[in-house]
């Protein structure tokens, strides 16, 4: 597969702290990859690098154009797509208000009242509820929508933030099978931060681990489900 995302030398800052350290990593087209490690260790600023809304330094190529120094909302125009942590939703808008948000980029009403429809129909929940305030959405359902919204940019790359992070085991077993759809059916290259190393292993077919900043280990998910390390501190066994 053709590289998507080629990230050498990236560091970053949130004003004169040092968050990054020079990390290096690759995202193939089409496919799904995982950035493991604990809390601290870099994985949340290294999405907020990729948009541009941190301090960053390095190169970081995207569809073999770099990215580096561009504006957010160049970025998104290039086709990444960011899924935040705490999902991100606009609370007091409603649900479809929201959706056509994630368009803010696009000029083609017919395409954007299209993609509306495709994701009615993948999440049938948000249908049932467009009219309805975010906030009063569950939190599963406020992931749907923020995953939806994301989608409405129509990304190449989904950058996703702990899609699992407060939701019911249910729940989390539905956003990752959806997750694993959108990248199968519609060939969406993921980013996927992920506390639970487990689960991200699964949906992912490469993964790199975080230390305070820095690379630790890297590999296919397979080999990184049998390195010791891995499965004593991530995995629990």
């Amino acid at each position: 597969m053709a590289r998507l995302l080629e990230v050498r030398g990236l560091t970053a800052f949130y004003g004169e702290t040092q968050a990054l350290f020079g990390i290096d990593f690759d995202l193939e087209e089409g496919g799904i990859t995982a950035l493991l490690g604990a809390n601290g260790a870099g994985k949340t600023t290294t999405l907020r690098a990729l948009c541009g809304a941190v301090k960053m330094r390095g190169s970081v190529r995207f569809a073999d154009q770099a990215i580096e120094g561009r504006a957010t909302e160049d970025i998104a125009r290039m086709g990444v797509a960011h899924v935040p942590d705490g999902r991100g939703t606009f609370s007091a808008l409603t649900v479809e208000e929201n959706l056509k948000l994630g368009a803010y980029t696009r000029r083609d009403r017919a395409g954007v009242a299209a993609d509306m429809k495709r994701m009615y129909a993948r999440f049938p929940r948000l249908k049932e509820r467009r009219a309805q305030q975010a906030g009063t959405l569950s939190g599963g359902e406020q992931q749907m929508l923020a995953i939806s919204r994301a989608l409405m940019l129509r990304p190449r790359l989904l950058l996703l933030d702990e899609p699992s992070f407060g939701l019911a085991p249910l729940m989390v077993g539905e956003i990752f099978a959806i997750l694993g759809e959108i990248n199968r059916e519609e060939g969406v290259s993921m980013l996927l931060v992920e506390q639970n190393a487990s689960l991200a292993l699964e949906l992912a077919g490469h993964a790199y681990l975080l230390e305070t900043g820095a690379i630790a280990l890297s590999g296919p998910s397979a080999a990184l489900r049998r390195d010791e390390t891995v499965r004593k501190a991530y995995l629990g066994y």
